[in-house]
């Protein structure tokens, strides 16, 4: 089987998102062969390189979502009458309204919401048809760069945004605001531009597999568009709710929150329409899927993979780690609240006062990610000031900030090895990866109620709401105390881990997957010579039929389903099945066994010499024929 594997900002480059679950797909399912199409986010990703590929990795395509020179492509008053009619379906299609489930996000108001709950699939099919068209005219065109950045892109926005049944947000768009929504859709659209769906490209593949949704799995909704490519979507992280959020963080005006909102909103319910399977993470994950459209049917909820040996070792000793030591591992940045981790140790240490707290970590990229940190510093050292057993010892803080690689944690597995509790702390977060190794070393857990936590765990550790420093720290005290209950939850997280979490019973779930995909949903494409040249008959026409064609017709096993099975597994089918099309061949009809099919002409019964003919190559009897 040949994948299209299709990502955006992550693999196969070093610094990308999800690199590390791709690579282990990739490696653990050596029988199929793939091909990447790689879309990078900025020029210090691509000048980071790529991870080693393994040899199943047959092609890499890349593109920059980063930048889009002008394609410099003029196109004549036909083309471009077929663009603007495209770009104001599609424009309407936004701003009309978005999904109905978003009420009170990214700027959409519940009146907005409420309207937009009474849309019908005609407006998204509306969505969908421009898209597909404006997917059509690059193919011709060569590219839309310049067309989707034109003033004619800008003006028909403005008649969108000022047409009756408008979003009452997107009615207040000034000429700033729709500069701002028509580039960001530009880069949105990039992958349209891609000359990736020919014959030697998307096209050839059987499955197209996006690793996200979003602009990763717009190739796949072109391929499926040109060529009937099947597109299996999966999300450990939902692209829309990341869009909410960053819209939220960002300097944006109402109008262009609520316009983005609902193309975003329009593209994953798009995307999750025309998706065969779409293979959520985890819960968390599922229901932010259901609410943006995504068929129920079409979900198969598939866990990370991480990789176990590497803890092996700490989960199989005895040592349950430091006595009154908690550790937390992860990346420094405001979603994971250290803030309220901090103030809950304090309230710790008054009940257990040589309690320790490792922070093992580094800071995420940005200065934003750095000046907390220093934050956290600051405050620990506020809350904790070094402390001395007697006048002539050397003060320490219980609060140590530390990184992997450092002299005190060399190792990953030798930070978690460190403590006999491990802390979650965060207010955001969707699958806890940090949580899982926690529990592949056999450590008790104390987390916060978010994202997947409460799946991840599954009753093996305890769980407090967010944002409570008191709970937390009863919580970690009580565990604190009692070390026959750490050993207990312990064991049981490491046993829950081994069974769901593990690399092998990832890439035994996405291969079956790919089958199951690939069995109901076949590409159909016309064999060709070695000069290109079509083939006539050169499938079988039983092939184009649904059905098993090869059972037997009996319970005796004879007839014309077990002359045919032989008939395959010689070599093929006979010349008069060749010749006469899927109408032309003889097959059980009428209730007495002797029902014949017209030929492909006319419908008709055969003339009686040529039925003692055929009645002569059946072994089977005359019912048979």
């Amino acid at each position: 089987m040949r994948i299209g594997l299709l990502t955006e900002g992550g693999y196969p480059y070093v610094s990308g998102d999800a690199r590390l679950w791709c690579d282990r797909l990739v490696r653990g399912l050596e029988q199929h062969e793939f091909d990447l199409y790689a879309l990078s986010r900025s020029q210090d990703q691509e000048d980071r390189g790529w991870i080693e590929l393994p040899p199943q990795v047959s092609r890499v395509h890349t593109a920059p979502m980063w930048t889009a020179d002008d394609d410099g492509i003029g196109h004549g008053r036909r083309s471009r009458r077929r663009f603007a009619d495209a770009y104001a379906e599609l424009a309407a299609a936004v701003c009309t309204g978005a999904s109905p489930d978003i009420a009170g996000l990214a700027g959409v108001t519940p009146t907005d919401a409420s309207s937009a709950s009474h849309a019908s699939n005609a407006e998204a099919d509306r969505f969908g048809n421009a898209l597909y068209t404006l997917a059509e005219l690059a193919r011709d065109e060569g590219g839309l760069v310049g067309a989707l950045r034109s003033e004619t892109a800008v003006r028909t926005l403005e008649r969108a945004c000022r047409a009756p049944g408008a979003l009452r947000a997107a009615r207040a768009a000034r000429v700033p605001d729709l500069l701002a929504v028509a580039g960001h859709i530009e880069r949105a659209l990039r992958p349209l531009s891609l000359d990736w769906y020919g014959d030697d490209g998307l096209g050839s593949v059987d499955l197209c597999h996006a690793t996200s949704g979003g602009p990763a799995a717009l190739p796949g909704l072109v391929a499926h568009h040109f060529s009937g490519v099947p597109l299996l979507v999966t999300e450990y992280g939902v692209q829309l709710r990341a869009h909410y959020i960053a819209a939220g963080d960002a300097d944006l005006s109402a109008p262009v929150r609520a316009m983005l909102a609902a193309f975003h909103g329009r593209l994953a319910a798009e995307t999750y329409r025309q998706a065969a399977i779409i293979t959520p993470g985890n819960t968390h994950a599922r229901r932010w899927q259901e609410r943006c459209g995504a068929d129920r049917a079409k979900l198969r909820t598939v866990h990370p993979g991480m990789e176990a040996s590497r803890f092996a070792e700490i989960g199989e000793r005895e040592e349950p780690g430091e006595p009154g030591t908690l550790v937390w591992v992860g990346r420094i940045e405001p979603s994971k609240d250290l803030i309220s981790l901090l103030h809950a140790f304090a309230e710790i240490r008054k009940e257990e006062p040589k309690a320790r707290l490792r922070l093992v970590g580094a800071p995420a990229e940005g200065p934003e990610a750095a000046a907390y940190l220093a934050h956290c510093k600051a405050l620990a050292a506020q809350l904790f000031p070094d402390e001395a057993e007697g006048a002539h010892a050397m003060g320490d803080n219980p609060v140590s900030f530390e990184e992997i690689g450092g002299p005190e944690t060399p190792d990953l597995a030798d930070a978690y090895a460190a403590g006999s509790v491990v802390v979650l702390s965060s207010i955001v977060e969707g699958f806890p990866i940090s949580l899982v190794e926690a529990m592949f070393c056999g450590r008790a857990t104390v987390s916060t109620d978010a994202g997947a936590v409460v799946e991840v765990i599954g009753g093996t550790g305890l769980v407090v709401p967010p944002r409570n420093p008191r709970a937390l720290a009863e919580a970690c005290v009580s565990l604190l105390r009692d070390p026959g209950r750490r050993e207990r939850l312990g064991a049981a997280a490491r046993a829950r881990a081994l069974e769901l979490f593990t690399v092998e019973q990832n890439i035994t779930a996405f291969h079956g997957i790919y089958l199951e995909i690939v069995s109901h949903c076949p590409v159909r494409r016309e064999p060709v010579d070695d000069a290109g040249e079509p083939l006539p008959f050169a499938n079988p026409p039983e092939a184009h039929v649904p059905g098993r064609w090869t059972a037997p017709t009996s319970e005796s096993g004879g007839g014309f389903g077990t002359w045919l099975a032989g008939r395959s597994a010689s070599g093929g089918a006979p010349s008069w099945a060749e010749a006469d099309g899927v109408d032309g061949v003889d097959r059980p009809g009428g209730a007495d066994g002797e029902g014949e099919a017209g030929g492909s002409g006319g419908g008709g019964q055969r003339p009686a010499g040529e039925r003692e003919q055929l009645a002569g190559a059946f072994p089977g009897g005359e019912g048979d024929a």
